[in-house]
């Protein structure tokens, strides 16, 4: 085994071009960590703002960066169960911190809680593109939003990983999933994937088409990475009493607050993040409900494109380009 391995970091904020591969010692892991030999890396939205220092947390360069990868355990630390050694398991965005345990390198050092095993009929390609994805909609549609059949959901952004995982879950529930693209280009994949209704907001009119869909009544859940000037018309679009996820921040431009909107239907506008859902109590229950509806066939997380581990600042350029459907996965 080498004594050096390939480690992402970027020693400024910046465009794709700071990451750079840096040569560094194997690194050992510590009290409750693992050291995971990388196969996979799933790439995310947050991963390109915390690149250019936009994200909730702040780069300590040189940084390390990602959430994602799968692969195999090769040593644990002091205090972990050496059974683990030899397993395959997934890192779970939300348990660690990016700066401290970033996985993109050929090896990733992270604790022992910020693992799981997934289905064995994923490959090391889906088993990095789940729980991001997933558990950032459970938080929301199931765990606070308490979907049930028959409820209307707005899903903006619906060609990211998320947004197709929502629209899957949304179908589990029984409940109506109206995805929201900009382009006519990403419909048919949308529609294909499962969800009842797409509106394209270049060409239509978002609260006239929710309100032909919902006949009036508005949606009761909206699902909402964007922010910025869509919220008031997202707040227009909702039932009474609905409520209204944000959980990122992809407008540049400032987000109003909808006040008489809001007032006018008793709205809840409600901010929102998978680091709320990893260190509650429902967290076992939402990787076992991932687990079981991954391993029933009812979830089949979608990768739009490969990259090779050479090319990683071409994967974020194309993150970036947001062309794609799905996951964005990078293979070592």
């Amino acid at each position: 085994m080498s004594s050096t391995v390939k480690i992402v970091r970027f020693h400024k904020t910046g465009p794709a071009e700071v990451l750079q591969f840096d040569e560094l010692p194997l690194p050992e892991p510590g009290p409750g960590e693992i050291r995971l030999r990388v196969k996979t890396l799933g790439l995310n939205r947050a991963e390109v703002m915390f690149r250019n220092g936009q994200y909730l947390e702040t780069p300590l360069p040189p940084s390390k960066n990602g959430y994602e990868a799968a692969g195999i355990i090769e040593a644990a630390g002091p205090g972990v169960d050496t059974s683990w050694i030899g397993k395959t398991v997934s890192t779970v965005p939300g348990t660690f911190k990016l700066n401290d345990h970033g996985v993109y390198g050929e090896v990733a050092i992270v604790p022992l809680h910020g693992i799981a095993e997934y289905p064995s009929n994923l490959s090391y390609e889906q088993g990095a593109s789940i729980w991001m994805q997933y558990l950032t909609a459970y938080g929301a549609l199931i765990w606070l939003g308490k979907v049930v059949k028959g409820d209307f959901v707005i899903i903006t952004a619906a060609s990211s990983s998320v947004g197709i995982a929502a629209i899957e879950m949304v179908k589990v529930e029984g409940a109506i999933s109206i995805a929201v693209t900009r382009t006519r280009a990403k419909e048919a994949e949308l529609l294909n994937r499962g969800a009842d209704h797409v509106i394209v907001t270049d060409e239509e009119d978002l609260v006239a088409r929710v309100n032909d869909i919902t006949s009036g009544r508005g949606a009761r859940i909206v699902f909402d990475p964007i922010g910025g000037k869509l919220l008031e018309l997202l707040a227009v679009a909702a039932a009474p009493k609905g409520i209204i996820f944000e959980y990122g921040a992809l407008a540049p431009e400032p987000t109003p607050y909808p006040l008489f909107t809001a007032l006018a239907k008793a709205l809840t506008v409600r901010a929102y993040t998978l680091f709320e859902l990893t260190p509650d109590p429902v967290f076992p229950e939402a990787k076992q409900y991932i687990f079981d509806h991954l391993a029933s066939g009812a979830f089949k997380p979608l990768i739009d494109k490969t990259f090779p581990f050479a090319e990683i600042v071409e994967a974020h350029r194309y993150m970036e380009s947001n062309a794609q459907i799905g996951k964005i996965v990078v293979t070592l």
